[in-house]
């Protein structure tokens, strides 16, 4: 059964994650495109393999729409190797870049576009999914989507939280339906539940140092499963 959680219980979750580990500052990087690209690049890799890449591409001068579109694929999938599926995902930043010539390279312009509309070009690009599209336009756009990833539904499916339909769009509305449209809490919310997914709450959780233990529907099974182990 559905159990969407209120905003009260998502407030009092945010509130313990921020004290317990304060502001992320998140999303690294220094200009909004070089989001844009981290947000291909992260893609099934770790983030310090991104920093590898986006270190690469700024080195050779590459870490731009018309230097993308230029950069011969090879030599693109050569700087960024480090971050793995460097063929497809030099496909995909060279596709991203196309789509940015439409507005001639204009972030301010496109980033003008309602929420929805954004989306929708976005999901439109070669290997753009919900999960990097959502990415680009909080961290890059500064708008109000909160990201889902494998890090948000293990946490909200250990809270009790976990939706009938296990789907991208299901988890999302436990945070949208439930929280301002704020892309600053979007931000530090999501960049929170990833911290405390590395932190505490593993695939092998450390359920003791959790700070949502005494909240958390899953910690006796858990706690008791580390116990037998």
């Amino acid at each position: 059964m559905d159990k969407t959680p209120p905003a009260q219980t998502l407030t009092q979750i945010y509130q313990r994650l921020l004290t317990r580990y304060g502001l992320q500052h998140w999303w690294p990087a220094e200009t909004p495109f070089e989001v844009m690209a981290g947000a291909i690049l992260t893609q099934s890799t770790a983030w310090v393999n991104v920093e590898k890449a986006i270190g690469n591409l700024k080195a050779a001068g590459a870490l731009s729409p018309q230097a993308l579109r230029d950069l011969p694929p090879h030599e693109l999938a050569n700087l960024i190797h480090p971050c793995g599926y460097y063929n497809m995902k030099a496909a995909k930043l060279k596709a991203m870049a196309e789509w940015l010539r439409e507005y001639h390279d204009n972030l301010e312009k496109t980033f003008s576009l309602s929420l929805s509309d954004l989306r929708e070009e976005l999901l439109a690009i070669y290997g753009i999914g919900e999960e990097t599209a959502d990415s680009i336009i909080l961290y890059a756009a500064n708008k109000p989507a909160f990201v889902i990833d494998a890090y948000t539904r293990r946490i909200m499916s250990r809270l009790g939280f976990k939706p009938s339909e296990e789907t991208y769009t299901a988890y999302q509305r436990l945070f949208m339906e439930n929280l301002p449209p704020d892309a600053s809490l979007f931000n530090e919310f999501h960049a929170l539940l990833v911290t405390l997914a590395k932190d505490a709450c593993r695939k092998k959780p450390l359920c003791n140092y959790c700070c949502l233990k005494d909240i958390c529907i899953a910690t006796g099974s858990l706690l008791s499963f580390q116990t037998r182990k």
